[in-house]
């Protein structure tokens, strides 16, 4: 079975390679074209309303999630089949993360949570396609996912606590000069968790994606020799379809971190 994965890992990155050779002779490598963001139909400009590549494989990491859990969850059995049994695992290792770092009473966010994962999920593990666009990669859309999750945990946190919410700024097991400054500190950090949450995201999709174009550009160039980077490609690839997981599931959690925050802001 490794060895069927071996091969079939191989054949995936001479064909990148041959999709992403460069246009022009010598090592002419481009690794950031990839992220361009193009209308779907024509070459105008882009408006609000323009579909381009982003909207279509947003669109598609969102068939996959309704495919996942709607379609492949139809036709449910006491011995489930193998989509059945995805869509089990995953929602089972969601709901354990959602109740274990925020608590039971999180488990009314669920579905945003379940939503947001398999999203990024999806967006990530579709950007490995060759000739396909990583959404994730683009800080427009991670930005508008993190300001989603720190308005709902901020409206979230007033709403349950009021103005105790602001204990959450407070360290009262400081001494109590130290506390107002503390308390700027915390607010700081508080404001800044939207930025962190989204750029880490595309930050790490982005540069992956741009080392395997610039490797992928390698062995297109050297034609009959494009062996020789195809090991780095490989380990490079497999190690991208780990981040896609890893990513997914750091941003998922860290929106339960956030919500067990607004939940008990005085824990």
């Amino acid at each position: 079975m490794s060895n069927i994965f071996f091969w079939a890992m191989m054949v995936l990155v001479i064909v990148s390679g041959a999709l992403f050779a460069p246009e022009h002779a010598g090592l002419a490598i481009h690794p950031m074209d990839q992220f361009e963001v193009r209308p779907l139909f024509g070459h105008g400009d882009i408006g609000v309303f323009t579909p381009t590549n982003v909207t279509l494989w947003m669109a598609l990491a969102v068939l996959g999630v309704i495919g996942l859990l709607v379609l492949g969850t139809r036709r449910r059995s006491v011995v489930p089949g193998r989509a059945q049994s995805v869509a089990e695992l995953v929602y089972g290792f969601v709901y354990r993360m959602v109740e274990d770092v925020a608590g039971k009473d999180a488990v009314k966010f669920f579905p945003y949570i379940m939503t947001l994962f398999l999203f990024i999920l999806f967006a990530n593990v579709l950007g490995l396609i060759p000739m396909s666009f990583t959404t994730t990669s683009h800080i427009a859309v991670t930005a508008v996912l993190a300001a989603l999750v720190f308005v709902t945990v901020t409206v979230v946190g007033f709403v349950k606590n009021g103005a105790g919410f602001l204990g959450l700024f407070w360290v009262s097991s400081a001494p109590l000069p130290l506390r107002p400054v503390l308390a700027v500190i915390e607010l700081i950090s508080y404001f800044v968790r939207p930025v962190s949450h989204s750029i880490r995201l595309a930050g790490n999709v982005m540069a992956g994606h741009a080392v395997l174009k610039v490797f992928a550009g390698f062995a297109g160039a050297l034609g009959v020799f494009a062996f020789l980077p195809v090991f780095a490609i490989t380990a490079v690839y497999a190690l991208e379809v780990l981040v896609a997981f890893i990513q997914a599931y750091v941003f998922t959690i860290l929106t339960c971190v956030y919500l067990k925050d607004a939940l008990h802001p005085s824990h």
